[in-house]
């Protein structure tokens, strides 16, 4: 059908009625304090569940690129998510964002970078939009995350700090530094300095390395050792967890020659988790390969300085596919495989796809590689067999491997922010952040 054709104007029109039914859907997320709810299946808000920082900045990242696609509206809910924001979910204590605050008033401990990354990315997007308070937010979010959590020496940002900024978890992921790294081309762009561009590109430098050294599977887990250590051996269990380490690793200074250490078995007695799952992660291999097109687009003009990171990124691109799409016999993407590709979980998570739909129309543009236009519309076919949710709007989070609707690692329909991008970047400006290509 040519509605799943990239370029169409049937496609087009599919994307725009999409955007549309999404950003209608989730009206409901404001509290009272402009934390965002998590919203249930029917967009309403389960006020039952923690307010979180990273939704909550997700929420008014949304509604900032509402605001460019003039979704009646979408000013005043930038704005309650922004009250969250400078509100109950900031630490004016000790500095930053806690990580939530639960239904009955309390903070969630520690302080995250996948957090603190958001907070950027959602006041850079408020502060394109012209939204009040949105540049001192901004500004704070940049000085805390300087301070906290981006090492220049490495060219790569921490994960977890505990509330109060005195002691950071070992553990290392690159979950968080994409995030920076997306969060870092917003700054780039809105505020027009390169410093982050460059950091970015430090990121992705360390990532294509990583992943070029293990045939294209990213390894998402790292623990922060010194080199040559004995300890070494406490960490590597298929038992470990950030509390086993917490106090035996922590705050080495420079003089141990730290480095970053690979946790291949990291989470395999957890292997579904939310934001850490076992093994490699398709999804990230389409969302890190679409950034490094971004990027290189955005930091060089001549074609022979993009080439190695278009490379790169269809080789992540390439790999997640062959490991990821139709891997069972059924229709979908896998969530995690082995690492050797086969697949673990099996769940097909939205959020997946999105990046998969993100990232096969970019190196379309980008190479003219039909094959990446094929791919487009088989996951757009998909989207709209099995994963919009005709009868309530919005997307089905998660599906079991027969594409049943399930809920075990997310129910619900927490936020818009994957679904959403997903129907703008395919026809968006290639390089740089979403936000300045609408």
């Amino acid at each position: 059908m040519d509605k799943y054709k990239y370029g169409t104007e049937e496609n087009k029109a599919f994307f725009k009625e999409i955007s549309e039914e999404l950003l209608s859907f989730g009206h409901r997320f404001p509290s009272p304090g402009g934390g965002a709810y998590y919203l249930g299946d029917d967009g309403t808000p389960w006020t039952d569940r923690p307010r979180h920082t990273w939704i909550t900045s997700r929420m008014c990242h949304v509604y900032s690129l509402g605001h460019f696609l003039g979704h009646e509206g979408s000013d005043e809910l930038i704005d309650a998510a922004l009250k969250g924001l400078h509100g109950e979910l900031r630490d004016n204590v000790n500095g930053g964002w806690y990580a939530g605050v639960t239904p009955d008033g309390k903070m969630l401990p520690d302080k995250q970078c996948y957090a603190h990354a958001f907070v950027i990315l959602a006041s850079c997007s408020a502060v394109r939009a012209e939204r009040p308070v949105a540049k001192e937010l901004l500004e704070s979010a940049l000085q805390v995350y300087d301070r906290y959590f981006w090492n220049e020496d490495e060219g790569l940002a921490c994960d977890t700090w505990d509330t109060e900024f005195k002691v950071c978890d070992p553990y290392r992921g690159l979950n968080a530094n994409m995030h920076t790294v997306e969060a870092f081309l917003a700054v780039a762009d809105v505020c027009k300095d390169a410093k982050y561009r460059k950091r970015a590109g430090r990121i992705i430098d360390h990532v294509i390395g990583w992943a070029g050294e293990n045939d294209w599977r990213i390894p998402e887990h790292f623990i922060l050792v010194p080199v040559n250590d004995c300890r070494r051996q406490e960490f590597t269990g298929t038992a470990y967890t950030a509390a086993k380490v917490f106090k035996t690793a922590v705050n080495f200074g420079r003089e141990y020659n730290e480095k970053w250490d690979v946790l291949l078995e990291y989470n395999e007695d957890k292997k579904d988790d939310q934001f850490k799952p076992y093994g490699a992660t398709p999804g990230h291999g389409m969302e890190w390969a679409r950034l490094i097109i971004q990027w290189a687009l955005s930091t060089y003009s001549d074609p022979e300085d993009q080439v190695k990171y278009t490379d790169a990124a269809c080789s992540l691109y390439d790999r997640a596919v062959s490991d990821g799409w139709n891997a069972d016999g059924a229709p979908g993407f896998v969530y995690t495989t082995d690492w050797e590709g086969a697949p673990v979980i099996h769940d097909r998570m939205h959020w997946t796809l999105a990046e998969a739909i993100n990232t096969s129309s970019v190196l379309y543009r980008v190479t003219g590689n039909k094959k990446y236009a094929a791919d487009f519309a088989a996951y757009t076919e998909y989207l709209d067999r099995y994963v919009l949710d005709h009868e309530n709007g919005s997307w089905f989070h998660q599906l079991d491997r027969n594409n049943k609707v399930i809920g075990t690692v997310w129910p619900g329909k927490s936020d818009l922010y994957h679904a959403l991008q997903a129907m703008l970047i395919p026809y968006g400006e290639v390089s740089g952040s979403v936000i300045c290509s609408v």
